[in-house]
C-alpha cells in the first residue's frame, strides 16, 4: 500500500465536503436573491450552518443592490481552497493562474447542477403531489420560480400542462455544454 492508497479516500472527503458547504452556501445566496421565506425551516438549517464562516466576511464586504456579496467571495475562498487542497493531494503544486480559471467553471457547474435538479424535483413533485404543503416544497418553488417564470410567460401551458420546466431543463443543459467546455479546455493545460 503506496501513498496513493489514502489520496483517493481523502481526496473524496475533501471533494465531498467542500461541495457540500458550498452548495449550502449558494443556496442560502440565490434563496436571499429569489427573496425566499427566511422562517423557512430549511432556510434557517442554511443560514445556522453558513453563518459562522459567513458572518466574519459580512462585517468587511457589504451587500450591494440586494446581492450578498460576502457569500460570493466565501464560495469563491471555499472553491479555491478545495481545489488547491486536491491538488496537493494529487501531487501536484497549486498554481494560481489555474486556481482562478478553474474556481468560476466549478461553481458556475455547480449552480447550474443545482437549477438543474430543483427543477426536475419541482417537476416530479408536481406530478405525485401537486397540492402538499412542506418546508421543502415551498423552498424549492422560490429557488426555481426565477428561472420557470420568464420561461411560463413565453410558453403557455398546453392541454393543461405546464412545459416551462422542461424548456428550462433543456437551456440548463445547452448553457452547460456552451459554458463550460471551454474553460476546461483551458484549465487542465495550467495545472502542471
Amino acid at each position: 500500500m503506496g501513498p496513493g492508497y489514502l489520496a483517493n479516500p481523502l481526496a473524496f472527503l475533501v471533494d465531498t465536503l467542500f461541495s457540500l458547504y458550498i452548495m449550502a452556501v449558494m443556496l442560502r445566496f440565490l434563496l436571499q436573491w429569489a427573496r425566499a421565506d427566511f422562517y423557512n425551516p430549511l432556510s434557517q438549517f442554511l443560514v445556522r450552518i453558513t453563518q459562522p464562516l459567513l458572518h466574519p466576511f459580512r462585517r468587511l464586504i457589504p451587500g450591494w443592490g440586494g446581492i450578498d456579496l460576502s457569500a460570493l467571495v466565501l464560495m469563491i475562498i471555499l472553491q479555491m481552497i478545495a481545489l488547491a487542497l486536491l491538488m496537493m493531494i494529487a501531487g501536484v503544486t497549486p498554481r494560481v493562474d489555474y486556481l482562478l480559471l478553474r474556481t468560476p467553471a466549478e461553481l458556475i457547474s455547480l449552480l447550474l447542477n443545482v437549477y438543474l435538479v430543483a427543477i426536475v424535483v419541482r417537476a416530479v413533485l408536481s406530478w405525485i403531489n401537486p397540492h402538499d404543503y412542506n418546508p421543502a416544497t415551498t423552498v424549492l418553488l422560490s429557488l426555481t420560480e426565477p428561472v420557470i417564470r420568464p420561461l411560463r410567460s413565453v410558453i403557455p401551458p398546453l392541454g393543461g400542462v405546464d412545459l416551462s420546466p422542461l424548456v428550462a431543463i433543456i437551456l440548463i443543459q445547452v448553457a452547460k455544454m456552451l459554458i463550460l467546455p471551454p474553460l476546461d479546455r483551458i484549465a487542465p493545460g495550467l495545472m502542471m
